[in-house]
């Protein structure tokens, strides 16, 4: 027996969620499904029926071991070209919310639009794949349901999909080439040369920034306590929000851009998560070496960031063969620092990533003086994080560079590791105090509407 009725806890919300769902804009019910198949390069095949989208697509079969915030992962920019299979077997059942509401139980503030709910403006994989499709959405926050969100955003999907035998199929021979059949097309057999690898090519150029933006915390530009610069290889918006909740002022560059031209204006950089493989953006690669060769303040870098950071002092990032995609990955930190991580602990953390560093003592893979592993996974023992041994050491001769391949913003997953964006602010403060104020000079306007 509930203390208070249901009808009392709807009376009970605050007015701007029943607003907001006055406001909302009505929606075409979702297409009728068709027969589907998923098709794997390697000749397997998994039958169901469409839903979203009806239209075939081709892409790299990866799969995710979240058991929630399904809507956090189908916007991430990281999962660009992929078919994303579900491990839990009920999708859809809180349906999806309205980005553009104001106020969240995130608590962005309130004055900057970075949107409430979703990690970017669109659904970001190339397909979904669940095992069932839940089609009664509940939730006071639900704006429409999955297959209807999928369907307006282009992207097709396939239910009732054995995931639990995809899933092992893909943990033993490796993430595999796929395609998602809708209609006639589930009958036919597609050539090999249909089956391109999205990893061949420069999927951060798709979803960077094309123009440089500026957005301020609460209390605008005069309230900020630093000015950050954001390399965005396809930045989830909790990473933005994060750092805003932190008192800064932060600048988004485009993914190539020229930022040691215009570094001095900046108090540290910040290097974004995005899809596919470091191996595939050169320009950055290079930037971010003279950067951290160069540069009097600290660098920080998440998942991709932490890559580009590898590769900068020259280490060799490989592909993975299923990668690390989740809300439950153990990583055991190796060094702790002027910094709230503690050597010797396990950390629960998000991720998304289908590349790591390599990692020898000696050999081709072993890695220069002065640098080290900053965490390891501890099922794989994959390299987790990188560190400039200084930054360890307390050593303030040289700015401290860092970049983790979890995601500390979590959004959705667990919060342990939240704590590094603040390490991170402090650090950025640390180092401005000593050399005295810098001159900041805003690059281009606030556009971050446009941009998710």
């Amino acid at each position: 027996m509930f203390p208070f009725s249901f009808a009392s806890r709807i009376a009970a919300r605050p007015a701007r969620w029943v607003a907001a769902q006055r406001t909302l804009t009505t929606w075409s019910p979702a297409p009728t499904p068709q027969p589907a198949v998923l098709r794997l390069k390697t000749g397997q095949t998994f039958p169901g029926r469409s839903f979203g989208a009806q239209h075939s697509v081709f892409g790299e079969t990866v799969f995710t071991t979240a058991i929630t915030s399904y809507t956090d992962s189908l916007t991430d920019p990281s999962y660009q070209g992929q078919l994303l299979a579900f491990t839990t077997p009920l999708i859809g059942n809180y349906g999806v919310p309205d980005n553009s509401t104001p106020g969240s139980a995130r608590e962005h503030p309130a004055d900057v639009d970075v949107g409430c709910f979703l990690e970017s403006r669109g659904v970001q994989v190339a397909g979904v794949i669940v095992s069932e499709l839940c089609e009664r959405f509940s939730h006071f926050q639900a704006y429409e349901s999955l297959a209807s969100w999928c369907a307006r955003h282009n992207v097709p999907g396939i239910q009732g999909v054995d995931t639990r035998a995809l899933t092992t199929l893909l943990r033993n021979q490796g993430s595999t080439l796929g395609a998602i059949l809708v209609g006639e097309d589930a009958q036919r057999v597609p050539d090999v040369a249909e089956y391109h690898d999205p990893m061949a090519d420069n999927l951060i150029a798709r979803v960077s920034t094309k123009e440089p933006y500026t957005i301020h915390p609460v209390g605008g530009a005069a309230a900020a306590r630093a000015h950050i610069a954001l390399l965005d290889f396809g930045s989830k918006a909790n990473i933005l929000r994060s750092l805003l909740r932190q008192g800064v002022t932060v600048t988004v560059l485009p993914w190539d851009y020229d930022f040691n031209a215009v570094r001095d204006q900046f108090d540290g950089l910040f290097l974004s998560n995005g899809p596919g493989s470091p191996n595939s953006i050169a320009p950055a690669i290079a930037t971010v070496a003279q950067t951290i060769a160069e540069w009097d303040r600290p660098v920080f870098g998440i998942c991709m960031g932490s890559q580009v950071i590898g590769c900068a002092i020259g280490l060799r990032a490989y592909r993975m063969k299923f990668g690390n995609r989740g809300h439950n990955q153990p990583v055991l930190a190796l060094g702790s620092g002027d910094m709230s991580v503690q050597a010797g602990r396990v950390y629960i953390t998000s991720q998304n990533h289908g590349y790591a560093l390599a990692y020898s003592e000696t050999g081709e893979d072993a890695w220069p003086e002065g640098w080290k592993p900053w965490f390891v996974n501890a099922n794989d023992w994959s390299i987790e994080g990188i560190v400039r041994t200084e930054a360890l050491e307390g050593d303030t001769g040289k700015a401290p560079v860092w970049g983790v391949q979890f995601h500390p913003e979590h959004a959705g997953g667990p919060e342990d590791t939240n704590e590094l964006f603040v390490d991170y602010v402090q650090q950025v403060l640390r180092y401005k105090a000593m050399r005295g104020a810098a001159q900041h000079v805003p690059v281009g306007t606030s556009q971050m509407q446009a941009h998710l």
